[in-house]
């Protein structure tokens, strides 16, 4: 087994069993839950709340991570901190002073990261990778489950791993990963994968068979 963290979206779980949903997963041996927060304007949907992340956090003991996809993050650190998540993203471009709000997720006690979208360039966010622990690179535009992976993003990701040899924070990918992105994009040092429908949800093997092979080093072979 090699030391992929595997994040499972949980915007793709069932609701009506969400207990049961967390559950299964962390036994399967997710490594990180992953919830996405919409508010409608900065992404052109409304995403899981405040009752959701509470719900999965009591079931869990591993890693809970809030990628708020809204306008002005900043304003709703401390409540998600508060409540218990471990990382917490936000997009560079829908807060106003984005450096200040990585410090005050730090001052919490909290990862801080980043999430980039497939139209922003490393150069807007250059200053904020030394304040930062993850980077997540979005392989989708953000919004809306289902979509294409979109393939000029590799581009900024073999970037970004270039660049992470002078800081510290890992990179992480969300959007229509499928085993066969994980395979290569693993290989070239991408460390966490969020799952959605294209590896995780709604297949007919169980959540611990999927897990373990897309853990298992003979996935490589998909490349």
């Amino acid at each position: 087994m090699n030391d992929k963290l595997i994040c499972p979206s949980m915007m793709c779980a069932d609701f009506a069993s969400l207990k049961q949903e967390v559950e299964a997963l962390d036994q399967a041996g997710s490594d990180i839950f992953h919830i996405d927060i919409m508010d409608g304007q900065f992404v052109p949907n409304f995403g899981m709340g405040l009752q959701d992340f509470e719900e999965i956090r009591k079931q869990t003991k591993k890693l809970v991570d809030v990628h708020l996809m809204i306008r002005n993050p900043g304003n709703y650190v401390e409540t998600f901190a508060d409540m218990g998540a471990d990382i917490i993203y936000i997009h560079p471009e829908a807060d106003t002073h984005p450096a200040r709000t990585l410090d005050k997720i730090r001052q919490k006690g909290k990862k801080a990261g980043i999430a980039i979208n497939p139209g922003t360039s490393i150069a807007t966010v250059k200053e904020l990778l030394p304040l930062i622990d993850y980077v997540m690179v979005m392989t989708v535009n953000p919004g809306f489950a289902g979509q294409a992976y979109l393939d000029y993003v590799d581009q900024k990701i073999s970037e970004l791993l270039t660049v992470k040899q002078n800081y510290s924070f890992e990179i992480m990918v969300d959007g229509a990963i499928a085993p066969n992105k994980i395979a290569k994009l693993s290989k070239m040092g991408v460390k966490g994968f969020v799952l959605g429908t294209s590896s995780l949800f709604g297949k007919s093997a169980s959540y611990q068979e999927i897990i373990q092979e897309l853990k298992s080093d003979k996935l490589e072979e998909l490349q």
